[in-house]
């Protein structure tokens, strides 16, 4: 098998990388409802330029445990410090916005909250719960920090049988020190190991940044490494620098060294790769589900013309009530969440 062609590093901004600011009536209602819960999204923390396609289309990715975080990656631009007490409110919180909303696929994220001795897992699993308990025909994602390799941490996510368990990556081995010094890649690959370990019918995915000074055969390496975890899905995305303050972009990769790229996890053995210049672990979630397992895609984004509020692509179309889609919907691999 061939290497992947990757050309010297391009200084200027490429235009396959422009996206529209955020703007819009789903956008601002949204950021509503948000606001109205005192909910955090990652995709305001994390300056994602994904923000105003999936707000625009009624998505958005739940950031919980607050929004400072206790490590200083290099590429992130999610505050760092002390956080605040834990919200013992806020699962019951996310599952009302789910609710609302008419989610039929949510992404739960969190900071790393290395001060709390389960590392906030016990409010990922009470956050499952809930969600399921108020919108029990909706997918549930977590995308969890490594929880310092806590293997029992690890357990009660899983208890609580999330949907897909993600957990990214981020680099490749070689660039830990430098991208993410408070994280270990033997640790992400362990954890991601015993998730498949604990229960062979959860999903498992990660999610690797490019354009940080990696070479294409480190790329291929760690595919290899997800492949030995069972892992399910990947997610290729460019690192784009938040600040000046943040790691600089060593190069921009093409949209065809992304396909090139897709092509050989695929050939490998991953179930699924989904690569692009703006793809992110939890950008069009729902639809990587879609075409890992071949199940049925959800209606195009609509809006609720009753309730005024957001339906989009992870969420149900018209009128339609959340059981009556769930029977008309192919259902996929697992057959409920």
């Amino acid at each position: 098998m061939s290497l992947v062609n990757i050309t010297a590093p391009r200084r200027r901004h490429p235009e396959w990388l422009k996206v529209k600011l955020p703007s819009g009536e789903n956008y601002t209602r949204l950021k509503g409802i948000m606001r109205s819960m005192s909910l955090h999204t990652v995709c305001e923390e994390a300056r994602c330029p994904n923000t105003g396609d999936c707000w625009g289309r009624g998505i958005a990715t739940f950031m919980i445990l607050g929004e400072i975080c206790t490590r200083g990656c290099r590429y992130c631009s999610v505050s760092k410090g002390k956080p605040a007490e834990v919200d013992v409110n806020e699962p019951e919180r996310v599952a009302q916005a789910v609710n609302q909303m008419g989610l039929r696929h949510v992404v739960i994220t969190s900071v790393d909250r290395d001060d709390l001795p389960d590392g906030g897992a016990l409010i990922f699993a009470e956050t499952i719960r809930k969600i399921r308990a108020s919108s029990p025909d909706c997918r549930i994602e977590v995308l969890i920090p490594d929880f310092r390799g806590d293997a029992h941490a690890l357990q009660t996510v899983m208890d609580a049988e999330p949907y897909i368990l993600n957990h990214n990556t981020e680099t490749v081995p070689r660039l830990y020190k430098t991208v993410r010094p408070g994280g270990k890649y033997a640790v992400s690959l362990e954890l991601l190991r015993r998730a498949k370990a604990y229960n062979t019918k959860v999903i498992t995915k990660t999610g690797l940044m490019v354009g940080l000074g990696e070479e294409a055969e480190e790329i291929i390496t760690v595919m290899r490494d997800l492949v030995a975890q069972h892992v399910d899905i990947v997610t290729l995305g460019q690192y784009l620098q938040p600040s000046a303050g943040h790691l600089p972009v060593k190069r921009y990769y093409r949209p065809d060294e992304f396909t090139a790229l897709q092509q050989v996890g695929e050939q490998l053995g991953l179930a699924h790769v989904e690569a692009g210049p703006l793809v992110r672990s939890s950008y069009h979630a729902d639809e990587q589900v879609v075409r890992m397992t071949g199940a049925k895609p959800y209606p195009k984004a609509a809006i609720d013309q009753a309730g005024g509020l957001p339906i989009s692509v992870s969420s149900l179309g018209g009128k339609e009530s959340a059981r009556d889609c769930q029977h008309r919907c192919t259902k996929d691999h697992r057959g409920s969440t």
